[in-house]
């Protein structure tokens, strides 16, 4: 079963922090659990850049993990070298004070917990958090009633709690009452400009019939086991290929062989030239059980790819041009959205889809009224 094709967008519930005039801060530590190669990672990195073409110090502040993707030029970065972060947290905190920025920004939900918690170690630093994913990520992660209490103890001692989306935005009001009136709506940035002049010479498989492209880490979540059941039912000339690595690879091979889909569906890992893949592709498809705010969905809009996404997978308020998003509900709607899809290969990426509220400079120029000091 499907929904109708859809881009609209709903006025969150929550109202922002009442603002004065405001300039930016003059140095921020932005604290990310890895360099790897998340949507959360390359919001943060986005920013980064952003803040400091205001003149602002940015210090990213990495806990552990492999490094995937590149700080922006003028970026400074402190690696921990963690593999684990309750090893690693008394050394974050001696690395915050000495940093002493006017703001520090934490990302990710069981990272948000421990530096609010810490709060009162921080020194004078204003503690932002960041909700990247839908609550029940977080819970899913943290043992027993963890997570509970740690939204609603901790995050009311943030200063400020942004979330991308409207349905994050009050799930976060839910399970930390205590942080009403901090909590506000921002969209994630993307450098449609960068993103489209990557993409100039779109990448496509050779051959007749649909060209069906997929990203994101290869876990449960993202439902690519869903995208794969729909593959069989699909016109024999139509290729699937899916981008990414993690946990589910093998078992996804596993399925794809299994259901004798090797010469249609590929698993491609890990790609710098993504944004070529999806500009080439006829739609982006985009099954995930639980996001945030996908930004690789809004990449592909930006790119002039539309893209068919499960109804949880967080695209239902994203705006941009009617018609280019569409939603399904189950295997036997995504399979009959992909196949609405007529072949339409392309020399150049088509005209963006995507509306302007995500371009980085307005994104970044929010996120510097929010995080501003009164002058």
């Amino acid at each position: 079963m499907q929904v109708p094709a859809l881009c609209f967008r709903t006025r969150s519930a929550i109202p922002p922090p009442v603002m004065t005039e405001l300039s930016p801060p003059r140095s921020i530590a932005i604290v990310l659990p890895d360099l790897g190669g998340g949507g959360a990672q390359r919001v943060m990195l986005t920013l980064a850049d952003g803040f400091a073409h205001f003149r602002v110090a940015v210090t990213i502040v990495v806990v552990g993990g492999k490094d995937v993707l590149e700080p922006p030029p003028g970026v400074a970065v402190e690696r921990l070298g963690a593999t684990r972060l309750r090893s690693a947290l008394p050394r974050l905190i001696r690395v915050l004070r000495r940093l002493d920025a006017e703001v520090i920004i934490s990302v990710m939900g069981y990272l948000n917990m421990a530096l609010a918690a810490a709060r009162p170690l921080l020194g004078r630093s204003r503690l932002v958090l960041r909700e990247a994913n839908r609550l029940s990520v977080t819970r899913d992660a943290l043992p027993g009633p963890l997570a509970g209490l740690g939204y609603r103890l901790a995050y009311p001692r943030a200063d400020l709690i942004v979330a991308p989306t409207q349905r994050i935005a009050a799930e976060i009001a839910a399970a930390a009452p205590g942080a009403q009136g901090r909590i506000v709506e921002v969209p994630n940035p993307v450098d449609i400009a960068s993103l489209r002049e990557r993409a100039q010479r779109p990448e496509r498989t050779h051959g007749p019939g649909l060209r069906i492209v997929g990203a994101g880490r290869l876990t449960k979540a993202k439902g690519f086991d869903r995208l794969i059941d729909a593959a069989g039912n699909l016109p024999s000339d139509s290729q699937i290929t899916i981008y990414g690595t993690g946990p589910e690879q093998s078992a996804l091979q596993s399925q794809i062989d299994g259901a004798g889909l090797s010469e249609r569906v590929r698993l491609a890992g890990f790609s710098r030239d993504l944004p070529q893949a999806i500009a080439g592709g006829d739609v982006f498809a985009l099954p995930s059980r639980v996001e945030g705010l996908p930004n690789v969905g809004l990449e592909a809009l930006a790119l002039g790819t539309k893209v068919i996404a499960w109804d949880s997978a967080e695209m239902d308020g994203v705006e941009c041009v009617d018609g280019a998003v569409r939603l399904v509900r189950d295997v036997e709607g995504l399979t009959a959205a992909l196949s609405a899809i007529a072949p339409d290969p392309v020399q150049a990426p088509r005209p963006t889809l995507l509306a302007d509220i995500y371009l980085a400079n307005a994104v970044v120029t929010r996120w510097a009224q929010l995080l501003g000091r009164a002058e």
